[in-house]
């Protein structure tokens, strides 16, 4: 059995290339499920629909979910429904990004 709080932990390892912040703090995590063969799916958005970004992203997805005992493979779908918007970050984000 995959731990998903494990793979939570380590999509926040992960940073969004320009600002530095945890994709996860950021809110550009909407769905995170693990099916019963270890296939591991990623629903997630970016800040702007024509951010080129998604493959720089994806890819550490892949490779740090794919460390995980028990992961067979990683599968990152990309959406913009909803669109993302400040109200998706961490307080924590918020503050590192002067929203405060």
């Amino acid at each position: 059995m995959i731990d998903k709080q494990k793979l939570w932990d380590e999509l926040n390892k992960i940073p969004d290339p320009e600002l530095g912040i945890s994709i996860v703090e950021l809110g550009l995590i909407y769905k995170l499920d693990v099916d019963k063969g270890g296939v591991v799916s990623v629903n997630m958005t970016l800040t702007t629909m024509g951010c080129p970004l998604f493959e720089l992203i994806a890819g550490p997805i892949q490779e740090n979910l794919k460390k995980i005992d028990g992961v067979k493979d990683v599968l990152v779908e990309l959406t913009f429904e909803p669109p993302w918007s400040p109200e998706k970050m961490t307080e924590e984000a918020k503050v590192k990004l002067g929203f405060f």
